[in-house]
């Protein structure tokens, strides 16, 4: 990979890991309502599962979604309901004085695997796998945008997540923080946008 096309990956790395998106919006919404410590297993498991989500992509899973673009309808319409069914779990939170805790943080397995129905990270794998892999220098290419895909998700999962638990104090209050999983709800419906606009990819 020459220094030109690095540069240009980390750039498109950096924006996409730290732009909101399901991923972010989700660890925002964990840190407020659970705190950084019992987030971990939820960034572990985006860092891990976006890293396999991409080296399959590239290894030629984006080929076949061209090849077969019933294939990618059935991944949006899959992404569409799971995404669905997630904000309105988001949205009915309960507060903190109504047993909030009751229902659990998202979990290193759960997280990982949510990265196959997250539209964001599958666009985005399917555009960097086209843009900075070179398949003819797949060995070395692949091992730079893996470790690179992993410092960017990493670092962003961390920063979205502190960011949550600092607001934490300032929505310590049932009425504020239900309006706050309610916009988080709203934001992760709003994602799907990109998956049905005129000519998405």
């Amino acid at each position: 990979m020459t220094p030109d096309v690095l540069f240009s990956a980390t750039a498109f790395a950096l924006a996409g890991s730290f732009t909101p998106g399901p991923n972010n919006a989700m660890l925002l919404t964990s840190g407020v309502n659970f705190g950084f410590s019992r987030t971990l297993p939820h960034i572990a498991g985006v860092t891990f599962g976006y890293g396999v989500m991409f080296a399959v992509v590239a290894l030629g899973l984006g080929r076949l979604f061209a090849l077969q673009p019933e294939l990618y309808t059935a991944l949006k319409v899959a992404s569409s309901l799971y995404l669905l069914w997630l904000a309105w779990r988001i949205a009915t939170a309960a507060g903190p004085s109504e047993g909030a805790d009751e229902r659990p943080p998202l979990t290193f397995l759960q997280a990982a695997l949510f990265q196959w129905v997250n539209p964001k990270g599958v666009m985005m794998a399917l555009a960097a796998s086209a843009n900075f892999i070179n398949p003819d220098n797949l060995a070395a290419d692949l091992p730079v945008m893996l470790a690179l895909i992993g410092v960017m998700s990493l670092a962003s999962a961390s920063t979205w997540t502190l960011f949550g638990q600092g607001l934490r104090r300032f929505l310590n209050e049932p009425g504020r923080l239900k309006v706050f999983n309610q916009l988080m709800a709203l934001a992760l419906v709003a994602s799907l946008w990109p998956l049905f606009r005129p000519h998405a990819v």
